[in-house]
């Protein structure tokens, strides 16, 4: 059930009709028997039905109702359901939200509503904000109508009197809309219980500007008293702390920092893959940023400006420990008076580890022929791609797919980004090398091991060894595609018949941004000479539509960018018999256009197939298709 609320002085009234279904739940007294209670409660009554709700919790509850009524109060039978401890209240809600005909909030991500929330602060003062988390309902939207505004608001109990009465009060027209009672609880903790004090101070202290100091240098050496001064007489540290915060708000996976050509410091943050600017700060030397930086980050000093560096940071925010790994690299600038670093921090964020395989979004023939291989009970899966193709994300997920009590699961990384709970995972150092911790686990009785990249060819080999001596075993390699992953290994030194008998499947990924379900348009106009080149049939773009990136600034979903969340696109090369049979026989040479033809015949969707069956669901563009796979 919605509420359309018109805009005439009327409207609270006319609101009691929209809602005669939640008066029809309010009833004088309850039937006499528990048979008649449960038909006349259509929630209680599709519960049972479905099997959610036992008859012995919904006697209870009735028992509940009975003497509530007796004392005088008039509430539905179902509500009682709610505060029956052996009732678990989700589906009880879920349901009434159903019959009663409220749709669904579409929350995809979090942080799109509280970023909203936070945009729209000012629409209500702090008594309103506080009386909607009384009533754990937070706004989610505004859409606008012909001639006023809507607001729609998400809510876990939405049939609520005094929720609507509430509303009315706030707002000219509303829409109530069920979400869960986490998500909702989620939201009001991320939007309201806590914020990111570093920028209320950084915004509550005065300005600071570099009022002339020089920074002179003896034989090009930055003087240290100096910088020690401007850093201690700046808000730079808030600065500094309030980006890592505001970095584990956003989702960014990476904090970029680094001097530009005009000798200001700017912070950028990679979000879905992309690099967006969130600060520039201009008021101090750029050698004081970075020294706060380096000052802070544990493994790194910050006396050494001409070598690479790499640390780490740990932090608890919001209740949660995230770390940081922090890497230093010396750059050249155009400038001569600045000692230009660049600075890239990893956010190293537990609670963004998919552990469900289907949440990397791979389509479903992708994810069958992926899940086929990996419960085989030994050999190899590969993961290929570039850098920042989701390999170790998508590893990860798949391990946790056949981590049970009954194994033991060992993983060699250099380094270890993600602790995962049931895995042993080996810690190297410069007196335990990868090579030396691979011929350990040999003795260390596994039944899973994870190697993190093959680099090299005795890496490889000993990868090979452990997945034919009975391992499942995963890895990945940095190749374009799954049959030059062949060749790869090949070129390294490992022989064809090794790699033809131990490797399951070689999944090549790439990870492809969504299209906003917000502010996306139908292209009227598609090329549809340029669509014939990229593979789509002759009468794609006519017969459904193509869609293209929105840049509307005011969507509260994309900001402007035309792009929310990413998901990943495969091509899973399974080494079937004739594979297997066309590595073997190879001589000099691996013919990957044989390799690749034969898995397609045999089932495999390519990179460039996946995409476009994404462009034809409406998820993604043309032009990311293009960025993603090339315009060939």
């Amino acid at each position: 059930m919605q509420s359309k609320e018109p805009t005439s002085p009327s409207h609270r009234q006319k609101s009691t009709v929209v809602h005669r279904g939640r008066e029809r739940e309010q009833r004088d007294a309850p039937e006499e028997s528990f048979e008649a209670a449960v038909r006349a409660d259509r929630v209680v009554g599709r519960l049972m039905k479905r099997g959610v709700l036992a008859e012995h919790d919904a006697r209870a509850a009735w028992t509940a109702w009975i003497e509530a009524s007796e004392a005088g109060l008039r509430l539905p039978f179902w509500r009682l359901l709610t505060v029956t401890p052996e009732v678990d209240p989700e589906p009880v809600y879920a349901e009434a939200a159903r019959i009663y005909a409220f749709a669904e909030a579409a929350i995809a991500d979090e942080a799109d509503v509280t970023s909203f929330i936070e945009r729209n602060r000012d629409a209500f003062s702090e008594e309103d904000w506080d009386r909607l988390i009384e009533l754990f309902a937070v706004p989610i939207a505004r859409e606008r109508e012909k001639r006023s505004v809507r607001w729609v608001f998400a809510s876990h109990d939405p049939a609520r009197a005094e929720l609507h009465q509430a509303l009315a009060s706030l707002v000219p027209a509303f829409e109530i809309r069920f979400a869960p009672q986490a998500t909702v609880a989620s939201i009001i903790a991320t939007a309201f219980l806590t914020r990111n004090e570093y920028l209320d101070r950084l915004q509550d202290a005065p300005p600071v500007f570099d009022f002339g100091t020089t920074f002179e240098r003896d034989g090009g050496l930055v003087d240290e008293e100096q910088l020690e001064a401007e850093i201690k007489r700046s808000s730079l540290i808030n600065l500094f702390e309030g980006a890592l915060v505001e970095s584990v708000k956003r989702g960014a996976s990476d904090i970029h920092i680094f001097p530009n050509g005009d000798g200001h410091v700017e912070i950028h943050f990679r979000i879905d893959g992309e690099l967006v600017r969130w600060h520039r700060e201009d008021r101090v030397r750029p050698e004081a940023f970075l020294a706060v930086v380096k000052d802070h980050s544990m493994g790194v000093d910050r006396f050494e400006r001409d070598i690479a560096q790499d640390g780490f940071i740990q932090r608890s925010i919001d209740d949660v420990l995230i770390r940081f790994r922090v890497s230093v690299l010396p750059i050249a600038s155009a400038r001569q008076d600045v000692r230009a670093e660049s600075i890239v921090i990893r956010v190293l964020d537990d609670r963004k580890v998919l552990t469900d395989l289907r949440k990397v979004g791979l389509l479903d023939v992708a994810f069958r022929r992926f899940q086929q291989a990996i419960r085989e009970p030994h050999g190899m899966v590969i993961l290929t791609g570039p850098t920042g193709s989701g390999k170790s994300t998508t590893l990860v997920a798949a391990l946790h797919q056949v981590i049970t009590p009954k194994v033991n699961v060992l993983t060699v990384e250099d380094p270890v980004e993600y602790i995962i709970r049931g895995v042993r995972q080996i810690k190297l150092s410069n007196r335990l090398d990868l090579d030396g911790a691979l011929r350990a686990i040999l003795r260390h009785d596994p039944d899973i091991v994870m190697v993190g990249e093959m680099r090299d060819r005795q890496t490889a080999e000993m990868a090979i060894k452990l997945a034919n001596t009975g391992h499942l075993t995963f890895s990945s390699l940095h190749t374009n595609d799954a049959p030059s992953a062949v060749t790869r290994l090949y070129k390294m030194g490992v022989e064809p018949f090794l790699i033809a008998y131990a490797i399951n499947i070689v999944v090549a990924q790439r990870l492809i941004r969504k299209v906003c379900s917000t502010c996306r348009e139908v292209d009227e106009t598609p090329d549809f000479d340029l669509m014939e080149i990229l593979g789509f049939p002759a009468e794609s773009g006519r017969s459904q539509p193509v869609y293209r990136a929105g840049r509307n600034m005011e969507c509260p979903t994309c900001r402007g960018i035309g792009y929310k969340g990413r998901r990943a696109i495969a091509e899973t090369m399974l080494f079937t018999p004739a594979i297997r049979r066309l590595i073997v026989t190879a001589e000099d040479m691996i013919d990957e256009d044989r390799l690749r033809a034969k898995a397609v015949e045999e089932g495999m969707l390519t990179l460039r197939d996946s995409a476009r069956e994404l462009v034809r669901m409406g998820e993604t563009t043309l032009d990311e298709l293009m960025r993603v796979t090339g315009a060939g």
